[in-house]
């Protein structure tokens, strides 16, 4: 059955460290499609069908290609899966968008429009701060930051669980660093909450991952305001990129004291 060459396709790469959450996702929805047809096995016109079904030809390139993928192994295992063609859809040009490094006096804009994030009085701007501080003098990437936990700030400095291929690995802080992010930390405390994520919104619960997409590319001003609980989408769409620097040579702004909250 091909629901049973899925599972086994898609455990054996997690067993070897890929998440495989789209691939696992997209392959079962090809199976709730394929089968009620009969197929037990791949089929090219199936295949075709099924992709065609995406509202874009990137999606349905994409669809075409993760069924492919799997039908090539399986198809090492018994000859009678078909693999279908990878460009049926054609071969769309793919266009990376020119990496930015933020300057030092674009950082010290962002960290300033941070600053003065509404609703004044609350942990927002000394959460926004801290963040995109700490990414600027460790380098981190935007989920890893938003993915720790109060506990994964040691002494010898931050563990940064479950990273590519399930791995943990410490990241060490300059003192300036560990700073800024205990006085955020105290903040924090008397602030409140039940979550154990580092960073938490205003609602005290953890940030959403979303905010990597939301944040202001080289070609806008920093004078942003973050979206609220129910965000529309913003006009640019882009990942931060750290500013690649010696840690040494980089201090974590004081997010309590500069806020004119005492520590």
């Amino acid at each position: 059955m091909l629901s049973e060459d899925v599972t086994r396709y898609v455990e054996l790469h997690r067993a070897m460290g890929f998440k495989f959450r789209l691939q696992d996702y997209l392959l079962r929805h090809f199976v709730r499609f394929a089968e009620p047809r009969g197929d037990r096995l791949v089929r090219s016109e199936t295949v075709l069908e099924w992709a065609s079904q995406a509202p874009s030809t990137a999606q349905r390139q994409g669809r075409l290609l993760v069924v492919r993928r799997f039908a090539k192994a399986m198809q090492a295992e018994d000859k009678h899966h078909e693999v279908p063609p990878a460009d049926a859809f054609g071969r769309p040009v793919r266009i990376r968008r020119m990496p930015h490094i933020y300057t030092p006096a674009e950082i010290r804009r962002l960290l300033q429009a941070a600053r003065q994030l509404t609703p004044k009085g609350s942990i927002r701007p000394a959460t926004y701060v801290a963040l995109f501080s700490l990414l600027v003098s460790t380098g981190l990437r935007i989920s890893e930051a938003l993915s720790l936990q109060i506990d994964d700030l040691t002494s010898d400095g931050l563990l940064i669980r479950h990273t590519k291929f399930r791995k943990t690995r410490l990241v060490p802080l300059h003192p300036t660093v560990r700073q800024g992010l205990d006085r955020y930390l105290a903040y924090r405390r008397r602030v409140g909450s039940g979550d154990h994520s580092l960073f938490i919104s205003m609602w005290g619960t953890r940030l959403s991952s979303s905010i990597g997409s939301r944040l202001p590319s080289s070609r806008c001003d920093v004078s942003w305001q973050f979206p609220s609980r129910k965000p529309t989408r913003p006009s640019w769409t882009t990942s931060i990129v750290k500013n690649y620097r010696p840690c040494s040579t980089l201090q974590i702004p004081k997010p309590v004291s500069e806020l004119g909250i005492a520590p």
